[in-house]
């Protein structure tokens, strides 16, 4: 099959979070499964200005955004064997600092920055022949409503099957009424049926009705967003679409992610010996001038600091159980002011057992992963995650919420069965998250239980061909 993948971020070229690392993930492991595979994406400046080979194809594509012409050029890059990688450049619209937004904000023309993006991805494959159109989040759920909206613009692309994945439904692509004209639809598209959203224009709700299939990142989660808790006002048109909702876990590179063969760790290690990874929580504590407090477990977390992530919650339960002194801590990560600060504040009071990092750092992030004991991930709702896989095959025990791709992924520990691969709590509330980390301590302390659990965590195996395979499958049912 022929698969053009649509996406505003793709690992290594351009990258803010896990979509990137998805993308990128997805599309090699349907390589290995044997697909025709292209991806389209911005020429952002971290594209332009990286260390990557690209070449100019000599193509030009001219689109319109508000009835006005906007052109671009097309770079192409590889990924993989055969990978090809289309990025759309027009440094007016992406040949800035970041790829969304400042720290005042959004950018005020991200709606017609992705028009332009949708429309100009549709432009590049015409007159090519294209089985299977797969966007990704709100930034390319145009090119689904383009394409479908508008067949009489697209004649060639009658034939092809649409299928649409939401990775986070908090983040629609949400913009006034006034910004309609950017989109050159039709006026009638902007209705309750359709774009129309309280009055705005909702971007991911456009293509969660125009998809031929609607993809989200765990089963879980698919569940979920029916729901009024964490539907963000949508969960009537994902109801309505339920037949054709599907909750495909996301998989682990473990290429990139195995302490077996991770060169960003001080030490390798594998589940039948273990040295590695206690010569790995040395070094860590180290590194972070941490106290060598050998008889306390050490916890990590590597997180945007927002509240979808949980960090109400920690807010209300870490002062308290830092200064009972039975674990320390490790944060990495960036996100809301108000978190940054409270950690930072925290850090002051409790140097030997806290330490935090502002912003992201890959080779630490590594290193927590293989320095840690446990694995804080306490959100408040999740669509899939990525960490709590990496934490299973580095031995770091995870402590979750069950929610989302947390629940699929994360087996709650049994003592008195002696099962389970984590630390598991139900409840949004700061005395179930209390009661996770006491029952992570007991663990810690019982050295032949920690063992075992350790061990079944590490066997886990979540890799990508899993996930590729069921988006195969789900490729070949809507062609034949």
């Amino acid at each position: 099959m022929r698969v053009a993948m649509i996406a505003s971020e793709i690992a290594p070229f351009a990258k803010t979070g896990g979509l990137a690392d998805v993308v990128a993930s997805l599309a090699l492991a349907l390589e290995r499964d044997n697909q025709e595979l292209s991806v389209v994406a911005p020429a952002y400046r971290s594209v332009l200005r990286g260390r990557f080979e690209l070449e100019q194809i000599g193509r030009k594509l001219s689109v319109s955004v508000g009835g006005k012409p906007a052109d671009a050029t097309v770079l192409q890059g590889r990924l993989g064997r055969r990978i090809t990688v289309y990025f759309i450049r027009n440094d007016h619209y992406f040949d800035r600092e970041s790829l969304y937004s400042t720290a005042d904000g959004d950018y005020l023309d991200n709606a017609e920055r992705f028009a332009f993006f949708s429309r100009a991805a549709l432009e590049l494959f015409r007159g090519r022949p294209l089985d299977i159109l797969h966007a990704h989040d709100w930034q390319a759920a145009l090119s689904i409503v383009f394409l479908k909206a508008q067949q009489h613009l697209y004649p060639e692309r009658r034939a092809t099957k649409t299928v649409f994945t939401i990775h986070n439904l908090g983040f629609q692509g949400l913009f006034p009424e006034p910004d309609w004209h950017l989109l050159d639809l039709e006026r009638h598209w902007f209705n309750p049926r359709h774009l129309e959203f309280y009055g705005r224009i909702n971007l991911l709700k456009g293509a969660l009705v125009f998809a031929d299939k609607i993809t989200t990142v765990s089963p879980s989660y698919a569940h979920e967003i029916m729901t009024a808790e964490q539907g963000f006002g949508l969960q009537g048109v994902l109801r309505d679409r339920a037949g054709d909702l599907i909750g495909i876990l996301n998989g682990v590179d473990y290429s990139v992610w195995n302490p077996e063969t991770d060169p960003l760790i001080p030490a390798r290690y594998h589940v039948r010996d273990l040295s590695g990874k206690h010569a790995c929580k040395g070094a860590l504590r180290e590194q972070l001038g941490l106290a060598d407090a050998r008889r306390v477990p050490l916890i990590g977390i590597v997180s945007r600091l927002t509240t979808q992530k949980g960090f109400e919650l920690v807010e209300q339960v870490l002062p308290a159980a830092l200064a009972g002194g039975k674990f320390q801590l490790v944060v990495l990560g960036a996100g809301e002011p108000r978190f940054e600060e409270f950690f930072r504040r925290l850090t002051g009071q409790h140097p030997e057992r806290l330490a935090v990092r502002i912003g992201f750092d890959e080779p630490l992030a590594h290193r927590i992963e293989a320095g840690a004991d446990f694995f804080l991930m306490p959100s408040l709702y999740e669509p899939c995650g990525l960490s709590q896989m990496y934490s299973l095959k580095y031995g770091t025990i995870p402590i979750v919420r069950a929610v989302g791709g947390l629940k699929d992924t994360v087996e709650d520990y049994d003592p008195e069965k002696d099962t389970g691969t984590g630390i598991v709590f139900e409840r949004y509330e700061a005395a179930a998250l209390e009661n996770a980390l006491s029952r992570a301590i007991e663990v810690y302390a019982e050295k032949p239980r920690l063992a075992g659990l350790r061990a079944r965590a590490m066997e886990k195996d979540f890799s990508w061909e899993r996930s590729a395979a069921a988006y195969a499958g789900l490729y070949r049912a809507l062609v034949l």
